[in-house]
């Protein structure tokens, strides 16, 4: 109920002024997802953890692992840019809805043909001043570590004079105060053919999760020879963090 009842607040807050803005400002813009992402991270009990900053900058694209639906509005309430997702989330009634709204870039992941298309999407918004937060992995991992990164959307950074890259690693350390155990992670992790309404209200039953927030320093992608071994650099920073976040070996907090 608390959920409920802090989900629908945060969207009578938030949705009807962004629609006002855009009704009289630049229309493509969105103004106010990072508020809706902080307010559904509340709802949901999650405690976001922060360490270093994002860059200080447009045109960054975040590049982060990925573990869950909650990954969307935990790293949504930190960072200003737009996420990349398959192309079915936007069918996926109030959730697809809400992606859009928030700018979301739409990929048709599963074919192969498709990849000059989505790096053109994913450039455009670049060149127009936006961010981008892509999950390289291209799926949801388990929770035991990072998957390999797939390399083809790294090529966008070709596309684009002067666009950073910022790696980023995403954790569930703790659920109501204690670090998370590997019989926790099938309820954080959102893998496999579960459904995502069930999923929801298991992770929403846990208690307080915490969420902890890596930023790695920015990297200029002109220093790798090619996207494979930015894409490769990348993975190793994110993975290496991952592990220390989950061994509690990250400290401070911005």
């Amino acid at each position: 109920m608390r959920t409920a009842l802090g989900t629908a607040a945060t969207v009578a807050a938030t949705v009807p002024a962004e629609i006002l803005l855009r009704a009289f400002t630049l229309r493509n813009r969105p103004y106010l997802p990072i508020w809706f992402h902080r307010g559904l991270s509340r709802a949901m009990g999650v405690a976001i953890r922060t360490h270093g900053r994002p860059a200080a900058r447009n045109r960054v694209l975040y590049i982060v692992n990925h573990l869950s639906w909650a990954d969307i509005p935990v790293l949504g309430a930190r960072i200003r840019g737009s996420f990349v997702a398959k192309s079915e989330v936007a069918g996926w009634g109030p959730v697809g809805w809400l992606a859009s709204f928030a700018h979301t870039v739409y990929v048709a992941r599963d074919r192969r043909q498709s990849a000059g298309t989505q790096r053109n999407e994913i450039a455009e918004r670049l060149r127009a001043g936006g961010s981008i937060i892509l999950f390289p992995e291209g799926t949801n991992s388990d929770g035991t570590g990072v998957l390999p990164f797939k390399s083809a959307l790294f090529a966008v950074v070709a596309d684009v004079p002067g666009v950073v890259i910022q790696p980023v690693t995403l954790a569930y350390t703790r659920i109501n105060g204690l670090p998370v155990t590997r019989r926790q992670l099938p309820d954080l992790a959102w893998v496999g053919d579960t459904e995502l309404g069930p999923h929801a209200m298991s992770f929403i039953g846990l208690g307080r999760v915490t969420a902890e927030i890596l930023f790695h320093p920015p990297l200029d992608p002109a220093a790798w020879p090619d996207r494979k071994a930015l894409a490769l650099h990348c993975h190793d920073v994110i993975a290496a963090g991952y592990r220390r976040l989950m061994r509690g070996h990250v400290t401070g907090e911005a």
